[in-house]
């Protein structure tokens, strides 16, 4: 239950707002609509402009209120990633979540979590103009974000990408998703979706000849309610084979 609310003007307001105890901030809503018990304070930070998409060089910064319908019908978001957003929500939740709401929510199944991971994006946090890895932010988004604020999310357009997913239907979130980023350089990350709290790395390197090893031996013990291990290893060796195909 949202007990008071504020519209501050400046990011120095909002972040002293956000360091009170049990204080939110409020994006699209989306995230705060699914607390059903708790009393929170909330910051709605719509009038700190943090919603624009830039090219900066080889890299694209999105800003922290951008909504994931904003970004799927951005001309410089890659293919793969339109694709992965299309899965994580139907339009009307695109239209109001944003992408820095969506990543803290994140649980295995976000297929635009498992994309972003993929491309290793870079999380520009306030105060102290802070950059947090995404996996790293993944790992203790839970303790970290106490007054602070995301205000971007960078990642690399260098990057050759691919994404591949299976699901019981095409409107489900997937059971399992497999992204791949491959750089000039030879660096390539693999991520996979579709179980656990948060999207798993299974691959961070210059070798490629291991990937579908690299892709079962994430999901040994994926086992739930959707599905079993063994059906998650040899459908994340496949995607990740079909990803692998793509980039080549």
């Amino acid at each position: 239950m949202i007990t008071k609310y504020y519209r501050p003007e400046t990011l120095e307001e909002a972040l002293t707002l956000l360091g009170r105890p049990d204080t939110l901030p409020l994006g699209g809503g989306t995230l705060l609509s699914s607390l059903k018990s708790a009393s929170v304070e909330v910051v709605d930070i719509q009038a700190l402009e943090l919603n624009s998409i830039r090219k900066k060089g080889n890299n694209l910064e999105i800003g922290a209120t951008t909504t994931l319908q904003q970004l799927l019908e951005s001309e410089a978001a890659p293919d793969a990633l339109k694709s992965a957003i299309k899965l994580e929500a139907p339009i009307n939740i695109r239209n109001a979540a944003t992408i820095a709401g969506t990543l803290v929510a994140a649980d295995g199944r976000s297929t635009f979590t498992t994309v972003m991971l993929a491309l290793d994006a870079k999380l520009k946090i306030q105060p102290n103009d802070e950059e947090f890895e995404i996996g790293n932010f993944l790992a203790f988004r839970n303790e970290y974000l106490h007054g602070k604020l995301i205000t971007a999310i960078n990642i690399s357009l260098n990057a050759k990408l691919a994404f591949e997913s299976v699901a019981r239907t095409p409107a489900d979130k997937p059971i399992v998703c497999a992204a791949l980023a491959s750089w000039p350089s030879g660096r390539t990350r693999l991520a996979l979706g579709g179980y656990g709290k948060a999207p798993l790395l299974a691959m961070d390197g210059t070798e490629s000849d291991d990937l579908e090893t690299a892709a079962r031996n994430a999901f040994h013990e994926a086992t739930n309610e959707w599905a079993n291990a063994e059906y998650r290893m040899e459908m994340a060796a496949t995607l990740t084979k079909r990803a692998l195909e793509k980039i080549i």
